[in-house]
Parts: structure tokens; C-alpha cells; sequence
């Protein structure tokens, strides 16, 4: 019970109780027995105790009154009655408000949060509501399409069969007119009326004819779907309004099945008469494409092959002689066409006269390596080209413009001079209007300087003599015109009609009158080219360059050439993306005679292949396939053996030797004189093999081919990346950078030479006559010579000769004089001889001693 204090006078508590009566003790456990039963007839007593429960709350007068069950407040359970009991007499009026606060909010966040599960339960079965019901909307459309399919196909073949049925039903009718209006003839035609009862009779006959004539409908087979009836669409509705029914796909397909077999039956009677058609025949076809070219089955195309006796499936490719005898087995006309066809009108004739305009010269300078080419075009151009020139030379082709005073231009191309570079200046000859060609004073005529002339007349280019380094001491200009003489060069100061000057490229002499000399050539040949059509030009040099791709340097000869054009130039094709002037400008277009480098490739063409701006690009596609394939074509057909007879002999022969090399340099026109002198080296013993030439650096593929072949790796004005380098360091491959084409030829030369069996050199030392033979125990026998001429040496090689016929070549196993061993025996002294497992000699027998050297083969 509760206890309640109250202040006496005194200050002090003083203990009471809340309410009158005795403070007692009562029991408020009841306890009692109560038997448990259990399985198999077994019991148990178990004591309980029943606990009397009792509440109390305090009264608004503050004093704790006893609730009774079923009175509000009470609590069910003693332990909850004591437990809110003693928690009350605790708690003051505040904290027990504050309690039933956060009671009511626990209450409220509980009734919440059932809430939110109420509504996400709610929610989620709402979303497999509406699933259940999409699964259930697209299951009822498929049914619904798949019934009207069937209820299509259904109609389709009711309508089929109404259509036939009723064909045959006024078929019927209508012979049944015709046999009623015979029969009314053959009534009118008697003399006699019939009566009515042969009037009855006949129409009976008639009727019973009529009736049998008509076919009943053939009833479904059994196993089939039972078709629809009285099934009425909307389509089918409308369509009978209109008094007509629209055809299905089936229905047509159906139709046109009809007509081929009539056809077919017609062709095979011989009633119908068959389509011819003009079919395209290329160089190969494949067996399918020529059935569909013919509107054939490809299974007859195949039959025919065979009676021809070409076992060939549908996809395999025949040839065009094939393809005509089958064209004309089936009766068609051929139609014959190349893989060439695709090039016909890519060049196009000479233009009008009445379009042309003037165009600045050409002009190509040539002849010997080191008379000063560059240096006199740098003089023209007032720079200095040939400083950085690898060895002082020109190793490739550049082409310059120089503007004049008087507003006129003239498009210099430079070339080498180096033997290797002949393709090149072939190549120079070929696009140019006027050949310079210049000769050193001092030196004269040259090798590359007859060259030059053989290029420039084969070219029927005409000639303009620079005879340059007059400034030098030893100078001889009227020894070059003599010389130029013996080489059908006539110049004018002996009557000829070619022009000479004399200049100096260091002095800056004469180059006034060289260039009037120029003009004054251009202007006798009347040079002239259309520039408003599409642009045609060659190809003066290619390269790979980083950042930009593969950059060719092109002399464009007529038409002018616009960024964005599409082009074709050898092999590859392209769009120009930019193009860049000889000081390195960029330009939108380049007219006739206009050097230019132009951008924009997609690979990288040879020096001196045309380059002629075409309409699109699938155009551009198709040439420069057609061309790759030919040159692939022709590559395969290069590494072909011989014949037979021709192999047999090189097996027998012995296989030639071979250097395989891979070249890579900075452009094509290098790579392309670098090959060419290394393919002139060697002989029948030994060759070089060119495994691969590219444009460009050395990449890890050139390096991995080089492994491959045992090649060498030959870098020009190029390097190896670090992977390359990597890899040729792991696997010891030999990989060797020039920057002169003099080194490369001297190192392959070597290299060559080295490959070369020794040439074996005998000198003769010797004759020995043999003039007795003793058998010696353990030794065998042994000659006891007299040397008749020369000399015998120990360890040289010998001949036995009986009669002057060698019968036995060796070695010498003893040579001793009066029992020593000695080194060599001359002339004029006895000795004793043995051969080295050899021992059929004979008294009389000579022996002959030479010596062999082994010298080293140079090419």
C-alpha cells in the first residue's frame, strides 16, 4: 500500500495510513492440486496456484482507491496491476504525462507504419493486377490473330472451292442448253408432233442428264480442321455489297503457281514459246547468280553443267566460257563483259581547243649526280634545298614553282642523278614539258648525263643545255658541246636546234638567260590545258608521314583540283582533305602545272601512277578494287613456279641463294630505286629477294616478317619504334639504317659476296715416279719414289697415275727420306711415299702433288 506523509509542527513526518482500518496481512496466493494425464494411461499431480489480482488507481483527491474487474483502468494479469502500480507511485503527474505522450506517438508511428505496409501491399498487388492483366490482353490478342488467320484461311479456301463449283455448275448448264436446243431441232426437224408423254420423258432425260453432270462438292479428308461456315466479317461484308471479293496473298500465290506449271506444260508440248533474255556474263560468275540472271532454277543450271562435264555445286564459281555454253544451252543471248569495264570513260579524251588556256611549263631538270641540279634550282628559287640533301644529293623527286617579274611561273621537278634513280627520271621525262639538262663543266659528259638524254628523247621532250660550274678554273664548255655531239645532241652554235647556256649556281650567272631560254621554249610549244573540268595529274612522289597519312606530291596536268574531291590515284583512292603548295601553304585548288601536296589518302599510291578525280566515292571503290585485285592476281602468278622441266633442272641444279631483305623508307619513290639496285645485284649463285617494301617507319610487323624469313631489315630515312627495336633485340635480327643509297648497295654488295662458294685454286707442286713398292709389316706397302719434277710436300694433295689415268686422289699418309720423317722432298732426291688408306700401286706408277687454295668470290 501506499504511504502517505504529512508535516507536524515540528517539521518532521510522521507515518499514517491513506485510509481507516487495521494494516493487515492477507494471503493473496490460492494454491490447489490438479492430476495431469499422459500418454499410455500414465497421470501426474501438479500443484497451481491461482493469484489474485488487484488494481489501484489514485482519485482526483490524490487517494489510491481499488479497481475492481470490470470497472475502466483495470488491467488483466498481476503482473501488469503491479507493475503499473508500483510505476505510478513512482512517477510524478509531469513524467506521467510525458509517458502517455510518447505511448499516444509510438501508437501513432505503429498505426503509420501499418499503414504504409497496407498501402505497399496494396500498391504491389495492384501492379500484379495490371501484369496479370497485360499477359492476360496479349494471350486473347494472340488467339484472336491466330482465329482470324484460320478463319481467313478458311474463307480463302470456301470461296476457292464456291468459285470451282460453280464454274462446273454452268458448265453443266450450259451443255445442258446445248443437248436441249439439239434436241428441240431434232423435234422441229419431225413431221410428226410428239406426244405428251414423250414430251414428259424427254425432259425427264434431260433433267437426269443435267443432274449427273453436275459434280457433288468433294467432302474434306479426314484429318483436316473442319472449315468455318457461316462466318461473317466485316471485309467480307463490304466486299459482297460490292458485289466482288478482294483476293488473298494466298490466292495469288496459288494463281501464279497455276501459271508456271501451264507454262511449263505449254514449253514442254511445245505450245508455248519460251522468253530468250540478254544475260550480263562477267569473267566469273557463281552457278546461283547465273540461274537468277536467266529466271532459271538453279537445280536445271546445275544438271546442264553436268551433261557438260563440269561437276560444280550452286555456289561454286565458273568461268565466263563456261557460263556462255550454259547461257546458250538454255537458249538465251550472252551478253560478255570484263572486270576491266569498270575503268572504260574514266579517261576521257583531249578537250576542246576553244576551252584551253595558257598553263605554265613543265620543266624537269636532269643529269649527272653532283653537276649542280639542286644547287641551280635553289638559285632559281633563291633557297637552299640541297643543304639538306642526306650525302649532298637528291635522293627523291621535288617539284617547285617559281614566279617570275614579269608575273610568268615555271614548275621545276627535280631528280637524282644516282644510277639507281632511273625509274625516277623516266618518271620526271614522262610528266614534263621541257627537259634542262645540265653538265658540269669541268667533268663533261656522264654516265647519268646519257641517260638523261636516252629518258628525254624516248619522251620526245625537248632539250635545254645548262652547262653549269663555268666559274671554276678548269672549265670547258666548248669540250661539253664537242662531247654532246657524239650523243645526236646538236646545239645551235654548231646549227643544231638545241639551246645551250652557260650558268653558274654558286655565282648566280646566266639564270636570267635560262629562264628567257624557258619561255621562250614554252611559248614555241603553245602550252595549253582546260582548267574548268575535273582534275587529271600525276603522282610525282608518296610517303607515310605521322599526323598527316599518306601525302603524295601531285603535278596536276588539266582540270583543277578542289578540296573534297574524290580522286583515284593508282590503287588507292581518296578525298582531298588538304593540300599544301611547294611553301607550305594550303590552298583550296591547284590548277594545270601546279605542284601540290595533297592529303587525304587511304593509302599510300607508287610514284608516277595517275591520279583523275572521279564522280563518288562507291566509283572510286570499285576501280581501286578491281586494280588491287589485278595486282594481287598478278603477284600470285610471279611467285608461281615454272614448269616442270624447269623445276627438275633448278632441283638438280641446286637451289641459288638468296638475301631476303625488308625495305622501309621515308618515300616511295626511294623504295623504289633502293629495289631496283638491289634486284640488279648478283648472279646465278646468289640474289637478292625483296620480302616486302612499305613507306614509312619500322614497325613490329616488318620486324616479325624479317624473323620469320631470316630476313634483313633495311631502314631508309626511317627508324624502328620501340616495340620493333624491342623485338629485334630479343630475337638478333639484323636491322641496319642508311641515309645514302651509295651505303645500301655497298653493304648488299658485301653481303652478297660473302654468300659466294670459294673458288678453289689448284697449283701444281710436283711428279714422283714410283720405282720399287716394299711391304712393311704393320704400315702396308710403301712406294720408293725418285722426284722426276718440282717438289713433294707432306700434307698436300695427290694423285695416283697408271698408264696417265688417274686412278686413286688423296692424301699422303708418310713421307720419309733414309728413314726421317721429313716435311718436303725436291727434285733430284729419292724418298718413300704412303697413301692414306689406299695400297694398290704398282712399280712404274707416277704420283702427282698439288696444293689447293680457296679464294673468295666477288661480285
Amino acid at each position: 500500500m501506499a504511504k502517505e506523509t504529512e508535516n507536524n509542527d515540528d517539521g518532521k513526518k510522521k507515518l499514517g495510513l491513506s485510509r481507516p482500518g487495521k494494516l493487515t496481512l492477507n494471503k493473496t496466493v490460492e494454491t490447489g492440486t490438479v492430476r495431469q494425464s499422459f500418454s499410455h494411461g500414465r497421470s501426474k499431480a501438479v500443484t497451481v496456484e491461482v493469484r489474485k489480482k488487484r488494481t489501484f488507481e489514485r482519485n482526483t483527491g490524490g487517494n489510491l482507491t481499488e479497481v475492481k474487474p470490470g470497472q475502466e483502468g483495470f488491467f488483466e494479469g498481476e503482473e501488469v496491476a503491479t507493475a503499473v502500480a508500483n510505476e505510478e507511485r513512482r512517477l510524478t503527474d509531469q513524467e506521467r504525462e510525458a509517458r502517455l505522450r510518447a505511448l499516444k506517438q509510438a501508437q501513432q508511428l505503429e498505426e503509420e507504419a501499418r499503414a504504409r505496409g497496407e498501402e505497399e501491399a496494396a500498391r504491389a498487388a495492384a501492379r500484379r493486377a495490371e501484369e496479370e492483366k497485360k499477359k492476360l490482353a496479349e494471350e486473347e490478342h494472340r488467339q484472336k490473330r491466330s482465329e482470324d488467320d484460320e478463319t481467313r484461311r478458311a474463307e480463302e479456301e470456301e470461296n476457292r472451292r464456291k468459285e470451282e463449283e460453280t464454274a462446273r455448275k454452268q458448265a453443266a448448264l450450259d451443255r445442258a442448253k446445248k443437248e436441249a436446243e439439239a434436241v428441240k431441232a431434232a423435234v422441229a426437224a419431225r413431221t410428226r408432233p410428239a406426244t405428251p408423254e414423250e414430251a414428259a420423258a424427254e425432259e425427264d432425260e434431260k433433267e437426269r442428264r443435267a443432274k449427273a453432270d453436275v459434280k457433288r462438292p468433294v467432302p474434306s479428308r479426314k484429318g483436316e480442321p473442319r472449315r468455318r461456315q457461316n462466318k461473317l466479317t466485316v471485309t467480307a461484308a463490304l466486299d459482297d455489297q460490292e458485289g466482288e471479293r478482294a483476293r488473298s496473298d494466298a490466292a495469288v500465290r496459288r494463281a501464279r503457281e497455276r501459271e508456271r506449271r501451264r507454262m511449263q506444260q505449254a514449253m514442254a508440248s511445245g505450245d508455248g514459246r519460251k522468253q530468250v533474255r540478254d544475260v550480263v556474263v562477267p569473267e566469273a560468275i557463281t552457278v546461283q547468280e547465273l540461274a537468277n540472271r536467266m529466271a532459271e532454277r538453279g537445280v536445271e543450271v546445275v544438271k546442264t553443267l553436268m551433261k557438260l562435264g563440269v561437276m560444280a555445286t550452286i555456289n561454286q564459281t565458273i568461268d565466263a566460257d563456261t557460263a556462255e555454253l550454259v547461257v546458250t544451252e538454255f537458249g538465251h543471248r550472252v551478253k560478255r563483259v570484263a572486270d576491266s569495264d569498270v575503268e572504260i570513260g574514266l579517261v576521257t579524251n583531249d578537250d576542246d581547243d576553244a576551252l584551253k588556256t595558257t598553263r605554265p611549263p613543265v620543266v624537269t631538270v636532269m643529269g649527272h649526280v653532283d653537276h649542280g641540279k639542286t644547287s641551280l634550282l635553289d638559285a632559281l628559287r633563291e633557297t637552299d634545298v640541297a643543304g639538306r640533301e642526306a650525302g649532298g644529293i637528291t635522293q627523291h623527286i621535288g617539284a617547285y614553282q617559281v614566279h617570275l617579274s614579269g608575273g610568268q611561273r615555271i614548275t621545276f621537278i627535280d631528280t637524282p642523278g644516282h644510277a639507281a634513280f632511273t625509274a625516277m627520271r623516266a618518271r620526271g621525262a614522262r610528266a614534263t614539258d621541257i627537259v634542262v639538262l645540265v653538265v658540269a663543266a669541268d667533268d663533261g659528259v656522264m654516265p647519268q648525263t646519257i641517260e638523261a638524254i636516252k629518258h628525254a628523247k624516248a619522251a620526245n621532250v625537248p632539250i635545254i643545255v645548262a652547262i653549269n660550274k663555268i666559274d671554276k678554273p678548269d672549265a670547258h664548255p666548248e669540250r661539253v658541246r664537242s662531247e654532246l655531239l657524239q650523243h645526236e645532241i646538236v646545239l645551235e652554235d654548231f646549227g643544231g636546234d638545241v639551246m645551250a647556256v652557260e650558268v653558274s649556281a654558286l655565282a648566280r650567272t646566266g639564270l636570267d638567260k635560262l629562264e628567257e631560254t624557258i619561255l621562250l621554249q614554252s611559248e614555241v610549244l603553245e602550252l595549253k590545258a582546260n582548267p574548268d573540268r575535273d582534275a587529271q595529274g600525276v603522282v610525282i612522289e608518296a610517303k607515310m608521314e605521322r599526323g598527316r597519312g599518306s601525302v603524295a606530291t601531285v603535278l596536276i596536268q588539266r582540270g583543277t583540283l578542289r578540296v573534297g574531291d574524290v580522286f583515284v590515284a593508282g590503287n588507292e583512292w581518296g578525298r582531298v582533305r588538304a593540300m599544301v603548295n611547294e611553301r607550305g601553304g594550303q590552298v583550296t585548288e591547284a590548277g594545270p602545272s601546279d605542284p601540290v601536296e595533297v592529303l587525304g589518302l587511304q593509302g599510300t599510291p607508287m610514284a608516277g601512277d595517275d591520279l583523275i578525280v572521279v564522280a563518288d566515292e562507291a566509283r572510286a571503290r570499285e576501280i581501286t578494287s578491281y586494280r588491287q585485285e589485278k595486282a594481287r592476281t598478278a603477284r600470285t602468278n610471279l611467285a608461281r613456279p615454272g614448269t616442270l622441266d624447269a623445276f627438275f633442272a633448278s632441283a638438280k641444279a641446286g637451289e641459288a641463294k638468296e638475301l631476303p631483305v625488308v625495305i622501309k623508307a621515308d618515300v616511295q619513290g626511294s623504295a623504289e630505286a633502293i629495289v631496283g639496285a638491289l634486284e640488279n645485284m648478283g648472279n646465278d649463285e646468289v640474289s637478292v629477294r625483296v620480302l616486302h617494301v612499305g613507306v614509312g617507319g619500322i614497325n613490329e610487323s616488318d620486324v616479325t616478317l624479317a624473323q620469320a624469313s631470316n630476313a634483313l631489315v633495311i631502314g631508309f630515312n626511317v627508324r624502328a619504334n620501340p616495340q620493333a627495336r624491342e623485338f629485334a633485340r630479343t630475337n638478333a635480327i639484323d636491322m641496319r639504317y642508311y641515309s645514302i643509297i651509295y651505303d645500301v648497295a655497298d653493304d648488299i654488295k658485301k653481303a652478297l659476296s660473302g654468300m659466294l662458294d670459294p673458288t678453289i685454286k689448284e697449283t701444281l707442286l710436283g711428279y714422283a715416279e714410283i720405282r720399287e713398292v716394299f711391304n712393311i709389316t704393320k704400315v702396308g706397302k710403301v712406294a720408293g719414289c725418285f722426284i722426276t719434277e718440282g717438289m713433294v710436300r707432306r700434307g698436300a694433295k695427290v694423285r695416283l697415275l697408271r698408264d696417265d689415268v688417274v686412278i686413286h686422289e688423296g692424301s699422303l699418309s708418310t713421307l720419309k727420306r733414309h728413314k726421317d720423317d721429313v716435311q718436303e722432298v725436291k727434285e733430284g732426291y729419292e724418298c718413300g711415299m704412303s697413301f692414306q688408306n689406299y695400297n694398290d700401286i704398282q712399280k712404274g706408277d707416277f704420283i702427282e702433288c698439288f696444293s689447293v687454295e680457296e679464294i673468295a668470290t666477288e661480285l
